[in-house]
């Protein structure tokens, strides 16, 4: 696919990708807190848990939850399951074109394991059902009787899943793909067990027959998993932005306690809807587990005690249009450009004030450095001005020109 036409592509899906996202996570903290916060009354209908008063927009609503289901169903019933779909949807268009369709640059990383592209995406898809194979059957068991246990059981499975990543994948790949399972595992409750649930019941309701309470409570499980999940989801999406986060030798250990974060947030709020406290020491714990994901971005810096870094990067072998871009007459040319204008930030341990570590994780100190990230440049540096920042190293018209015809005769 055109350059253009990928990123234009890439912007249009993540637009819908993070505006579905937006609509399912609003309406699942908002049917969370309204389950939580329901008071039982005297003289509610028979087979209502409890009701909820609320205003919004000028107006004033008066909700009622049935524990199983009314004795009549109304003709019209809304179901919430599109939003669901759509975030999954876009997600996974979003990792075809980004990861999938840059797996030589984004997606594999000899210096973590020497695999090819093709293999890396298998390897994706498969672990994508593989996780929620496995998460489904221990829900399953008789530990989905269990909450907590079940609970503790799932969050070693993803501390395995974050490890797993990290010895396979890049780091912006290894958690973005750890954000990617646990957002699979998230659409399948609502697409295999909440919905199919709540369809058998109202089959019942239609058929003259009493509903069964227990699809309600695997489907009210299934739930609460995904309302711990959600805020972990987020950060582990926003993470390929920080390289503190991605781009470090503790970066599965880092996503892990971003798990436990989602948890003592989430307890926070749950609590509060509940009308039964407000547990602030979850705060402290969640401040003390940033500070120890923070601590670990500093202990884990690239390089730190790996000598053969450089050197691995510079022989590192090169696929592809990267190859050609290589082999460019016009390469020692932009080499020198792009390490002149760039590398102060895109590098090992940027030298410009106030950048910790490289921007998004790419680093410009070698020609083969260059020569992959080569569309990046083309579109960044090149057909655009975004680069350098304000242009504070002062780019020349001439230069990015340079760039631009360097990228746009090696790919052809």
């Amino acid at each position: 696919m055109d350059a253009i036409l990928h990123e234009w592509a890439s912007f249009a899906v993540r637009w819908l990708h993070v505006t579905a996202a937006i609509a399912w996570i609003g309406s699942s903290f908002y049917f969370i807190a309204l389950d939580l916060g329901l008071v039982k009354r005297p003289g509610l209908p028979a087979g209502v848990k409890g009701e909820e008063w609320q205003v919004h927009g000028g107006g004033f609503y008066h909700i009622q939850k049935y524990l199983v289901a009314p004795e009549a169903l109304p003709e019209h019933l809304t179901w919430f399951k599109w939003e669901s779909y759509m975030t999954w949807l876009s997600g996974f268009a979003m990792l075809v074109l980004v990861y999938y369709m840059q797996a030589d640059l984004l997606l594999v990383d000899p210096q973590v394991a020497d695999i090819s592209p093709a293999s890396g995406i298998a390897l994706s898809a498969a672990s994508l059902a593989a996780a929620w194979i496995v998460y489904d059957l221990l829900s399953r068991s008789k530990l989905g009787h269990r909450p907590v246990l079940l609970g503790a059981v799932l969050y070693a499975l993803l501390v395995v899943f974050a490890w797993g990543y990290a010895q396979i994948f890049s780091g912006r790949a290894a958690l973005l793909h750890l954000g990617a399972i646990t957002a699979s595992i998230m659409t399948a409750n609502v697409f295999f067990v909440i919905i199919p649930n709540q369809k058998i019941v109202v089959t019942d309701l239609r058929a003259g027959r009493t509903p069964d309470p227990e699809y309600g409570r695997i489907a009210k499980l299934r739930s609460t998993h995904n309302n711990y999940l959600t805020l972990p989801v987020i950060f582990l999406m926003l993470a390929n932005h920080y390289p503190l986060a991605f781009a470090t030798k503790w970066n599965w250990l880092i996503a892990s306690l971003v798990f436990l974060m989602g948890v003592s947030i989430r307890h926070f709020f749950n609590t509060r809807h509940a009308r039964a406290g407000s547990p602030w020491w979850t705060w402290g714990v969640t401040a003390a587990l940033f500070a120890a994901i923070v601590a670990l971005s500093v202990l884990g810096r690239a390089g730190d005690g790996e000598a053969g870094v450089d050197e691995g990067r510079q022989t590192a072998v090169l696929s592809g249009a990267a190859a050609r871009l290589a082999a460019s007459p016009l390469m020692a040319d932009v080499t020198d450009v792009v390490t002149a204008r760039c590398a102060m930030c895109h590098a090992a341990e940027p030298v410009w004030e106030g950048i910790a570590a490289p921007p998004r994780g790419v680093v410009l100190e070698t020609g083969a450095d260059i020569a992959r990230h080569g569309r990046q440049i083309w579109l960044q540096a090149g057909i655009t001005h975004a680069m350098p920042p304000a242009n504070v190293s002062q780019m020349e018209p001439a230069e990015r020109a340079l760039i631009r015809r360097w990228f746009e005769e090696g790919r052809s």
